[in-house]
């Protein structure tokens, strides 16, 4: 099949786009705004750019909670969602009043961070906190601004659960991250392969 995206033809009960790409990784954003007040929401439009430096973005459908308060503040964290923290996440993922945190809401632990203000997850095997770089109004062909918000951010600091790591290696069939798929539908990585790379 073939369908036109301005004209969305593709004759399917549900947009097939984000099935397609995938899986994604879910960032578990944490942030706390200019009063204090933390928010901790996940984001599966997230990934890492490039890794010198460390660089990572998450994009939000709407200017919400998390983009606002990294646009104040200028940090925030990136928690890494795990099999283990699945209904939590979900939870998490609830559009609830500014004023609420996502944390009471969920009863997870925030553990302080070591280089910027917002806590971390206390349960998640890994966690990486950020610095803004910048955020970014993206525009559709047309010239158009849309309701959407990259946001980009440095990476100052790297927690890991040594229980994850085996033989020098952060062992991801240890911890099982999340992946959003389309739909409804969530992933958990449990094998995995590996491939040399051709020689030149």
């Amino acid at each position: 099949m073939y369908y036109d995206t301005e004209k969305n033809d593709h004759g399917l009960p549900h947009n097939p786009f984000k099935a397609i790409v995938a899986p994604r990784p879910i960032g578990w954003i944490s942030s706390q705004d200019s009063d204090g007040r933390t928010n901790l929401a996940p984001y599966s439009f997230f990934n890492c750019v490039c890794d010198r430096p460390p660089i990572v973005l998450f994009s939000s459908s709407g200017y919400k909670d998390s983009v606002a308060n990294v646009d104040s503040t200028g940090e925030f964290v990136c928690n890494m969602a795990s099999w283990d923290l699945k209904d939590e996440m979900n939870l998490s993922s609830a559009a609830v009043p500014h004023e609420t945190s996502e944390f009471d809401l969920t009863g997870l632990e925030m553990a302080p961070s070591r280089l910027v203000r917002p806590p971390r997850v206390a349960k998640a095997v890994t966690a990486l906190e950020c610095k803004h770089l910048q955020t970014l109004q993206m525009k559709g062909l047309d010239g158009k601004e849309a309701d959407s918000w990259v946001v980009f951010g440095q990476v100052v600091g790297v927690h890991i659960d040594d229980n994850i790591i085996v033989d020098g290696r952060v062992d991801v069939t240890r911890y099982k991250p999340l992946s959003r798929l389309g739909y409804m539908d969530y992933a958990v990585i449990e094998q995995v392969f590996e491939m040399g790379r051709p020689k030149s």
